[in-house]
């Protein structure tokens, strides 16, 4: 068995365990890399309560140690959290606690950043989650400030990161860190992934706000939606729906949560995204064909929103047979499940 001498990663293991989380923490610290060297890290798994564990998928896991190897590690991957109502373990809190102090770097994958939000060394400094979770992070740990647009953030030694995939670009970053960029690009070549992605979380986040059910004003935003292309103005939508400006724009705010003006740009922005995934269409075409009518106007919405350029956008998808926009009218997002 071939064995290298660099710095112990410790991945925690515990029932209901996200197998594709702790899947990226195995594969990127846990494959022996020849060509880096026998100073490549050691890697090594932690189940942090008794068995039997399971993890996602099935799968009955059989753990390295227990939880005292969390006392020797250089870096400890929370990958993912049983679900973040679940409370901490006591134990697991009073070792982080310990590891961080002795100079170990601590890192989260997704709904992991509960767990180490829950020692208290996140306090009044920045972190991440998944969008998703972002909302609950905040409303639970007040003092730390929740950013649900950044792919990772880094604060003290303690690493946070937003979904799965973001989870692979924070250990390719520990990776950067601690092998330099060569290191860090071969890993992610053989992942077949790019070794740093532009843009935060804020790309893949679905914007538009759904309707409550039973909304008045339901017929008029269908409407819209499929002619995005027409000027749209307030006073326009509010006569279409046959209400008073004023009354028009109370119920589209408690359907949607937002007011007429910016929903509608949400809602191009949202569509512009769809092209921009399923296309080569020219930036001025696609504008034209959302509403934006300039491209100019397209690119200051879609960097307020998504922070991201649409050509930095376009480039984390692949080139696919570009959709028919010639009859505008019909044009509608495509719609995916979460």
């Amino acid at each position: 068995m071939t064995t290298t001498n660099g710095p112990l990663v410790v991945a925690l293991l515990y029932d209901g365990l996200c197998t594709f989380e702790f899947g990226i923490v195995a594969e990127i610290f846990g494959l022996y890399r020849p060509e880096l060297g026998p100073g490549w890290y050691r890697f090594a798994s932690a189940a942090i309560e008794p068995g039997p564990l399971h993890a996602h998928g099935g799968f009955l896991i059989m753990h390295d140690a227990g939880p005292e190897l969390i006392d020797e590690a250089d870096l400890i991957v929370v990958p993912g959290w049983k679900g973040i109502d679940f409370p901490v373990p006591e134990d697991l809190l009073a070792r982080l606690k310990r590891a961080h102090a002795r100079g170990a770097r601590l890192a989260s994958i997704c709904s992991g950043a509960f767990v180490l939000a829950a020692t208290g060394l996140l306090d009044d400094g920045p972190a991440t989650t998944h969008w998703r979770y972002a909302a609950a992070l905040r409303a639970r740990f007040p003092s730390i400030e929740v950013d649900d647009k950044a792919l990772y953030q880094v604060r003290d030694r303690i690493y946070t990161s937003a979904g799965s995939a973001a989870g692979m670009d924070l250990m390719i970053e520990l990776v950067r860190q601690d092998f330099g960029s060569d290191a860090a690009n071969s890993v992610a070549r053989r992942l077949v992934m790019p070794a740093h992605r532009s843009g935060g979380q804020a790309q893949f986040v679905e914007r538009a706000v759904p309707l409550r059910p039973d909304t008045s004003v339901a017929p008029v935003i269908e409407r819209i939606r499929q002619d995005l292309r027409r000027p749209w103005t307030t006073d326009e939508m509010a006569r279409l729906s046959g209400m008073s400006r004023r009354t028009f724009e109370r119920r589209f705010r408690e359907a949607t949560g937002t007011g007429p003006g910016e929903w509608l740009i949400v809602a191009r922005v949202e569509a512009a995204k769809d092209i921009l995934s399923r296309s080569g269409n020219a930036v001025e075409d696609i504008a034209d064909v959302v509403g934006f009518g300039t491209a100019h106007t397209l690119r200051h919405h879609f960097r307020r929103i998504v922070m991201q350029t649409p050509s930095q956008f376009r480039r984390a998808f692949e080139k696919r047979t570009p959709p028919d926009v010639s009859d505008v009218g019909d044009y509608r997002p495509q719609r995916t499940g979460s």
